[in-house]
């Protein structure tokens, strides 16, 4: 369950990549015409004009430099990157151009390659500068772009030790921290929270996933009731607590957060995923019914939504339905043990004994490791809810 902080993250990214550094000065009075117009804001005619310089001269650097930072300021970042590497390519030394391309890289979400230009520039800043500060948000905001969590964290530790009223980057700090499983350091980071906002419904949220992580049910479901307390509207916070809830199995109170989370963002799929789920565990088919029908015909990947409606159709009387429904779930979560299960009863029922065999021993194999004991209820013919299982990709 991971569902924290994506707003403040953007923000961030907003933050870290605003503006870029200025190009060399113009040298000659072609170049400090059109650059006059790129100060004055006339950018059609300053490109104009940078244009018609570097087809006059194609080895000066400056125009191409100048090129490639109207078409950032446009957010043309690909093109403005072809044209930072041209003047790149005539002048590696001119200042401030590998920051630009680094930033229009950034930018256009090339994150590996914007890390080959940040990385070696945070080498070269003095300790204590602004340009230091930065760079470590890049390089930390890059990784985790690529998914590297870990190797983003050290970097965002760094800028936050130096900018400690950032909320926002001690959120992002603690959101990878999370991310790579280095909970003290969400931990840590929390209690930071705390102190900037006392009552920060995001920070309660960041470290009930944490708990979440570290198999403290009880602690995490706590820390989304203080979200909640502190922001009644908090985005995903319903939503949050109804899943933790749902994992404990109190589906009546699970399915209140679900409604709530949904009486705020009509739509929202995993909610009203969840939702359907916590009615079937109730066995309120009436319910569950018309929310499974529009989840699969919206969302036909939703392996729990087809074995959810797979359980509508046996309780139905309709076997062939709901086999077409568990094979269909079979395909898309190949490890749930509740879908074999289902399609053993399912084909038993049809009097095929040897594809019930089949599913039960499947069922059987995926468990043994895990739970021996948790045979026993799958053999046998008693509830009508699905077994809540730890990987539904849907989480």
């Amino acid at each position: 369950m991971r569902i924290v902080l994506r707003r403040s993250l953007a923000g961030l990214i907003l933050l870290a990549a605003a503006g870029s550094y200025g190009t060399v000065t113009a040298q000659t009075a072609p170049e400090q015409n059109a650059l006059a117009l790129e100060q004055q804001g006339k950018t059609r005619e300053a490109e104009a004009a940078w244009t018609g310089l570097s087809d006059r001269d194609p080895a000066n650097p400056i125009p191409w430099a100048h090129l490639g930072l109207l078409a950032a300021r446009q957010e043309h970042f690909l093109q403005a990157v072809g044209f930072y590497k041209k003047a790149l390519a005539l002048n590696p030394e001119m200042p401030g151009l590998r920051l630009n391309l680094g930033l229009a890289l950034f930018k256009n979400g090339d994150y590996r390659e914007a890390l080959v230009f940040f990385t070696p520039l945070l080498k070269e800043q003095p300790d204590a500068s602004d340009e230091k500060q930065r760079l470590a948000v890049l390089i930390g905001m890059s990784h985790y772009g690529l998914g590297d969590y870990a190797a983003a964290a050290p970097y965002l530790r760094e800028a936050s030790a130096r900018d400690v009223g950032n909320l926002t980057l001690l959120l992002t700090l603690a959101h990878s921290c999370l991310l790579s499983k280095q909970y003290p350091c969400v931990v840590d980071a929390y209690h930071r929270m705390v102190v900037l906002n006392a009552d920060s419904a995001e920070a309660h949220m960041l470290v009930g996933e944490a708990l979440d992580e570290m198999k403290d049910s009880a602690g995490a479901i706590r820390e989304f009731r203080a979200a909640l307390k502190a922001n009644p509207q908090e985005p995903n916070a319903h939503f949050g607590l109804g899943y933790l809830l749902w994992t404990q199995k109190e589906y009546p109170e699970a399915a209140q957060e679900f409604q709530a989370e949904l009486a705020d963002v009509p739509g929202y799929t995993q909610a009203t995923l969840y939702l359907a789920d916590s009615y079937v565990q109730m066995n309120e088919m009436d319910k569950a019914q018309p929310l499974l029908e529009a989840l699969v015909k919206n969302n036909p990947s939703l392996a729990l939504a087809r074995l959810d409606l797979a359980i509508d159709e046996e309780e139905s009387g309709h076997k062939d339905a709901a086999l077409r429904e568990l094979q269909a779930a079979a395909a898309l979560d190949p490890k749930n043990v509740n879908i074999y299960w289902r399609l053993g009863r399912v084909y038993r029922s049809m009097g095929k004994d040897v594809e019930a065999k089949k599913e039960f021993d499947r069922a059987r194999s995926l468990n043994e490791a895990a739970d021996s004991r948790l045979l026993e209820v799958l053999q046998k013919d008693q509830g009508k809810g699905t077994l809540p299982v730890e990987n539904h990709p849907e989480k």
